[in-house]
């Protein structure tokens, strides 16, 4: 009889252990949460287009949590701690304020962050090289740019004597771009009019200052408002004939006269990479924080020439692409 239930229990056991085997290396798929604005470099489809490039297999690898604001920063802390109560792994976290409440969110679930400007600036992180906490990504230092954008500007619209500034004052880092543009406008002969925008809303009420103020030109903080407001910027400055910059190649592509900022879909390709890093194991605190390396210049001449400009030459032969 023991041999025979000895015989019976090693039986049972050798069809038993496949399956446990089995069960162990079945694994649900990684959550990632994705805390953003409206934005045509974050929808849903960019991330996953952007996991399915590094191998990514969404349903059976990962699984995706999106949450947009809508265009209202005040969602983001309660959409942050939907996202942690979800128990996501990851969270990506698109423009300062998103960062910022994704990190009043939680200290332990990493943080990827995208559009974050100057992350050290803004006080997100503590350092480019050593980040610390549960926060890093890719940097967009994308108001820093604003006196290049100012420069070229000015090639392209030689008689620019007044410009209309749209400003997000709640935007990390605005005040001190402000600042930097005033500067070198001064530098140029160019004097500068700010209007404030804090909402989609407020966008009338500036176009109505800038119809009285008359610039000659307008330029275009890249925040998320006026990003997700561009056709009804691109209208008005086609309906008003007035020339105007801002620092992502889809405005120029959409209509408006031209940009120059980083690669904005590299930019987000590359938090993706981060996301991939430390699903392989790497720290969050040990992940440099990486500065732009590519920058286009984008001129759509056909809205050039309906405005009556002729561009330089050699502004032509910088840009990264003409529009015709």
């Amino acid at each position: 009889m023991r041999r025979i239930g000895l015989a019976v229990a090693l039986a049972v056991s050798i069809l038993v252990a496949p399956l446990a085997a089995g069960a162990q290396q079945a694994k649900s798929p990684v959550r990632i949460g994705i805390l953003t604005p409206p934005d045509p470099y974050t929808t849903i489809d960019v991330f996953r287009r952007g996991f399915r490039d590094l191998g990514y297999n969404e349903g059976a690898d990962i699984h995706l949590e999106y949450r947009s604001s809508g265009g209202h920063d005040d969602r983001f802390p309660g959409l942050a701690a939907d996202l942690v109560a979800l128990n996501v792994d990851i969270i990506i976290a698109a423009t300062p304020t998103a960062i910022r409440a994704a990190q009043g969110a939680t200290k332990i679930t990493p943080i990827v962050m995208v559009l974050s400007a100057d992350p050290v600036r803004s006080g997100l992180v503590k350092s480019h090289a050593w980040p610390g906490g549960n926060t890093t990504g890719p940097a967009a230092l994308t108001v820093d740019l604003m006196p290049k954008r100012l420069e070229f500007f000015k090639a392209a619209v030689p008689s620019l004597r007044q410009i209309a500034v749209v400003t997000n004052p709640v935007f990390p880092g605005v005040r001190e771009s402000v600042t930097d543009t005033v500067s070198a406008a001064r530098t140029l002969g160019v004097t500068v009019r700010s209007f404030e925008v804090r909402t989609p809303a407020e966008l009338e009420t500036a176009f109505a200052g800038m119809i009285r103020a008359r610039p000659e030109g307008l330029l275009l903080m890249p925040d998320p408002v006026t990003s997700s407001q561009m056709a009804q910027i691109v209208d008005f400055t086609t309906r008003h004939r007035l020339p105007a910059m801002d620092g992502r190649r889809l405005f120029p592509e959409r209509g408006g006269l031209m940009s120059y900022g980083i690669d904005f879909a590299e930019h987000v390709r590359a938090g993706i990479r981060y996301v991939d890093k430390i699903l392989k194991g790497a720290k969050p605190a040990d992940l440099p924080v990486e500065q732009p390396t590519k920058y286009e210049l984008v001129i759509n001449l056909k809205t050039a020439k309906a405005l009556g400009l002729t561009i330089p030459q050699s502004l032509l032969l910088q840009a990264t692409e003409v529009i015709e």
